[in-house]
């Protein structure tokens, strides 16, 4: 036998219709307050109880009521027996898992990075942070005749590359405090280790828009790097060509660097940014 839905606070029945405002959409106001409801019970640190969203939105525990018991019934959220408080439920989970590979960063058109490979002919890298850490999510190797050892999972020291630079001048303002509050590696002699002249190069890429750190990490190696924007206009990943400075000087082709550039924009533009 289906278990009737636990009900543990009375809905108010001298609040039978939720009360519109005067300056909502006709039609849409009971679908903004259930959505609303699941996204406050997305975003929630536990499960909520009946009083405490009526309280949230300013609504009848009558009229929440109703809309929790839709979103229990469609799997969307679910009621703890024990407690009788709400959270999400396993089809939001499953729907988010469906189209995550959508927003991937790493995927984010993906085809775009084979052209800018074949374009360039040199390695492409793609990179985001993982809890505070810059980590390789792709390599596609270039068509050279040397392949760079770095492998997804890597990471890179983020005052030592172009996509750290990317990264430094795109994202987290406390980055930079976090790098100089621990140990930093010399890679090379040519390895900025000073702070007024890292935070002088990033200056120099929050300008131009993209990053170059040639030698630093490796001698002779090189990395041209753009920012990735999601539909938040948050930076959710650096993209990079990477080679030999014979091919990627301090000073690269404007060719390479529009392609690289544009590449970087199309995969925002597929994550939702609108530039």
């Amino acid at each position: 036998m289906k278990q009737a839905p636990i009900y543990r606070e009375d809905p108010d029945p001298a609040s039978r219709k939720a009360q519109p405002s005067a300056n909502a959409l006709p039609g849409t106001t009971t679908l903004d307050l259930a959505l609303r409801i699941l996204e406050h019970l997305a975003q929630g640190s536990q499960p909520a109880s009946l009083a405490s969203l009526a309280a949230t939105f300013s609504a009848s525990k009558a009229t929440v009521y109703r809309h929790l018991q839709t979103l229990v019934r469609n799997g969307f959220a679910r009621q703890d027996p024990e407690t009788g408080r709400y959270d999400v439920g396993l089809k939001l989970l499953m729907l988010g898992e469906a189209s995550r590979s959508r927003f991937d960063v790493s995927r984010a058109a993906r085809g775009k990075l084979m052209e800018l490979r074949d374009e360039t002919r040199q390695a492409v890298t793609v990179c985001s942070l993982v809890e505070d850490e810059l980590v390789v999510l792709e390599l596609i190797q270039g068509q050279t005749v040397v392949e760079f050892g770095i492998r997804p999972g890597t990471r890179m020291d983020m005052h030592a590359t172009a996509h750290g630079r990317i990264w430094l001048a795109f994202g987290r303002r406390d980055l930079m405090d976090r790098i100089f509050a621990r140990p930093r590696r010399a890679w090379t002699p040519e390895t900025i280790m000073d702070r007024a002249a890292l935070e002088a190069e990033v200056e120099r890429v929050r300008t131009r828009g993209w990053a170059v750190a040639p030698g630093e990490l490796v001698t002779a190696v090189n990395a041209l790097a753009a920012p990735v924007f999601d539909y938040r206009d948050a930076l959710v990943g650096s993209l990079a060509v990477v080679g030999f400075t014979q091919f990627i000087p301090a000073e690269p082709d404007p060719v390479m660097i529009a392609a690289v550039v544009e590449t970087a924009r199309a995969m925002s533009r597929a994550l939702g940014w609108k530039g």
